[in-house]
């Protein structure tokens, strides 16, 4: 068989692990050079393909490849910018298939979440009507967790980690502070549509460690009155609560409350500020003492904290990549197989990306409390095994030391120009 480079590609919001899953893509793609030549990673994701912006990922050490397993965010740069449908906008799609040819690319391995899935898709069905056929491989990454046909999604299982800590380690501070100063903490988490980081949250508390934690999801529409309820019945039992609340919760009109007005790349609602508003409710109808916090960008970026289930996984599913092209799969999604709870027993297995794109998996409802605010027991086993080990990265002055990959530019090959839209 030919030889051919492969397209690597970071996209969306950037995780705590997804250079985890392009190490095993790297790395993989290295021990077969009779069948893949260079690994060229496209600057801000699917961008730098777009743009021509092409990184020469062979220039780097193999030293500093294997250092991208503990490293976090997106070595090579990621973004949010959604390919239109191939009736709205051919140019783009016939644009990255021109950019391949020139620089011989056979493999498309796209590293992100629904809206990749999509790309990844639509970039194999144009490369084989265009007679350049590209194997399009879709890398799962997502801290929502809300990709179908697959038991989890790499960089969820370490967001889930930190939100479970940050919710322990917060009630015991507000705990001790209760007699005479704050009564109530809330944390703010993402997830649009789906609770799974919330559901997190409900692990801080077991049956070595309870306590006092409220949850408020996405799935579950907001009810002001029954929350306020139980938040009054826990602070006169125990003095004091936790809450933990996903940034997409919605009121009874479906609206979010956190709702800004405004849209990012991909048309969804920026949200942000869910917390406060949860605390001002509190303080206005409980007189309650509050402090509130917002996870953002802290919760998907802490490598130093990672599950290392969620690492493995995502090193694996890098890997498993390139195994299926090479195998000559194309348009599908290696998938986690859940083989038991406890002890968590997983294997490895793919999808059809026709089946995977632009489908969102919700937190199941049997995965919430009866009441609606907490998991219940089918949620906690779930959810538990992928919190699982510590893979702390190297420490050099008390700081961990990550990569830096020196992302050097392949030369241009194209005579023509693309303006983003």
């Amino acid at each position: 068989m030919s030889v051919k480079n492969a397209f690597y590609a970071q996209s969306g919001g950037v995780t705590a692990v997804i250079n985890a899953s392009a190490c095993g893509v790297l790395e993989t793609a290295r021990q077969h050079p009779d069948r893949i030549g260079k690994v060229l990673a496209g600057r801000n994701g699917i961008i730098g393909a777009l743009t021509e912006d092409l990184i020469d990922t062979s220039l780097e050490s193999a030293s500093a490849i294997a250092a991208l397993r503990h490293t976090p965010s997106g070595a090579f740069g990621s973004c949010r910018y959604k390919l239109k449908s191939l009736e709205q906008n051919r140019a783009e799609y016939e644009r990255l298939i021109e950019v391949f040819r020139a620089h011989d690319i056979g493999y498309f391995f796209y590293n992100g979440g629904g809206d990749s899935a999509d790309t990844c898709l639509k970039v194999s069905q144009l490369a084989a009507t265009m007679g350049y056929p590209v194997q399009a491989i879709h890398v799962p990454k997502t801290v929502d967790n809300d990709l179908p046909f697959t038991d989890v999604c790499p960089g969820f299982g370490s967001v889930a980690k930190y939100v479970a800590v940050s919710m322990r380690e917060a009630s015991f501070d507000v705990a001790s502070m209760a007699k005479t100063s704050t009564k109530v903490f809330v944390m703010e988490v993402m997830g649009r549509h789906a609770g799974w980081i919330a559901g997190a949250g409900g692990l801080a508390s077991d049956a070595d460690c309870p306590l006092p934690i409220v949850i408020l999801f996405p799935e579950i529409t907001f009810d002001p009155e029954r929350f306020l309820a139980r938040v009054d019945a826990l602070v006169k039992t125990h003095g004091y609560c936790s809450i933990v609340v996903s940034e997409g919760v919605k009121s009874a009109d479906g609206q979010f409350l956190a709702d800004q007005g405004l849209r990012d790349a991909f048309g969804h609602a920026q949200l942000g500020g869910v917390a406060p508003v949860i605390a001002n409710l509190i303080r206005e109808k409980l007189k309650l003492k509050y402090h509130w916090a917002v996870a953002d960008y802290l919760q998907r970026a802490a490598r130093h904290i990672a599950s290392k289930t969620d690492v493995e996984q995502a090193y694996a599913l890098g890997r498993a990549a390139v195994e299926l092209a090479l195998a000559g799969h194309n348009a599908v999604m290696p998938t986690i197989v859940r083989q038991s709870d406890a002890p968590y027993v997983w294997t490895l297995g793919e999808a059809p990306l026709a089946e995977v794109a632009n489908q969102e998996r919700k937190m199941p409802r049997e995965f919430i409390s009866e009441d609606g605010f907490g998991i219940s027991e089918a949620g906690r086993r779930y959810l538990q095994p992928l919190i699982q080990g510590e893979d702390y990265p190297p420490y050099a002055n008390g700081l961990p030391q990550y990569v830096r990959l020196q992302n050097i530019a392949v030369p241009r090959r194209t005579t023509s120009s693309f303006a983003l839209k």
